[in-house]
């Protein structure tokens, strides 16, 4: 007797898991060993040096904040992956949701020169959903749309109903994040929502980015049965759109 196995997919997920062991460790020891290097200079050369001292524990503080952003988005990776087979039920109003987002970020936005732009919707937007992770899905976006796509100087959400969707089999509504920054070249975009992909890794990093923020979205939008579009045009701008099943009215 001979028994064939099929350990393709098996395969697959040990590498999916060394290279997430592998970006982790990368990204983990990028700032410490920055840490350790200027802890040895502190207790050395710049010992009696004010000026250097305050130079070092400013970087030092950016990059301790940099593992700590890193470290909540990879513990709200693995909650979101976990619940992901449990679709929400809770009706959401998702405009007000939007409303207080863009609160949120509306100081930060306008300290970087760029406005963001609510459209109207006057029929009731609601879907089926967990407020709390949608809240981070456009807060995400929405965040990502000021720092990368802002020398537009402005961001604009919009909110369309759609009568079929096939994708969540019924109606829907599309809340699409648009910018009208660089763009992002098509060759980046089937990427986006890989775990640790950049488009411009010193870019990212210097903005605090971690590259899982995407992919966050992407398993967000999963669990909530919906899909994720992304269309970008060099020198044009970027649009992420989010489909969302609609939840009929009681």
């Amino acid at each position: 007797m001979v028994a064939l196995v099929d350990r393709t997919s098996l395969e697959r997920a040990d590498e999916m898991r060394r290279d997430f062991v592998a970006n982790v460790s990368h990204e983990l020891r990028t700032p410490l060993t920055a840490l350790q290097g200027f802890i040895e200079t502190l207790r050395g050369p710049a010992r009696n040096d004010p000026k250097a001292r305050d130079r070092f524990l400013d970087i030092m503080e950016r990059e301790a904040g940099r593992m700590n952003r890193l470290i909540a988005d990879l513990l709200s990776l693995s909650r979101v992956e976990s619940e992901e087979r449990r679709r929400p039920a809770e009706s959401v109003d998702l405009l007000a949701l939007l409303r207080n987002v863009v609160a949120t970020l509306t100081q930060a936005a306008a300290a970087a020169g760029v406005r963001i732009e609510l459209a109207a919707v006057s029929d009731p937007v609601a879907v089926a959903g967990d407020a709390d992770q949608l809240v981070q899905v456009f807060h995400n976006l929405i965040e990502n749309a000021v720092k990368y796509g802002g020398a537009g100087e402005r961001v604009r959400l919009e909110a369309a109903h759609i009568d079929h969707e096939p994708v969540v089999r019924g109606a829907a509504w599309a809340i699409t994040v648009a910018d009208e920054g660089e763009g992002i070249d098509a060759l980046h975009l089937p990427r986006l929502t890989e775990r640790f992909y950049r488009v411009d890794t010193h870019r990212s990093r210097e903005k605090g980015g971690t590259g899982l923020g995407l992919a966050i979205v992407k398993h967000i939008i999963n669990r909530h049965r919906g899909r994720l579009r992304i269309e970008s045009e060099k020198g044009v701008g970027s649009r992420f759109t989010v489909v969302l099943p609609e939840m009929p009215m009681r």
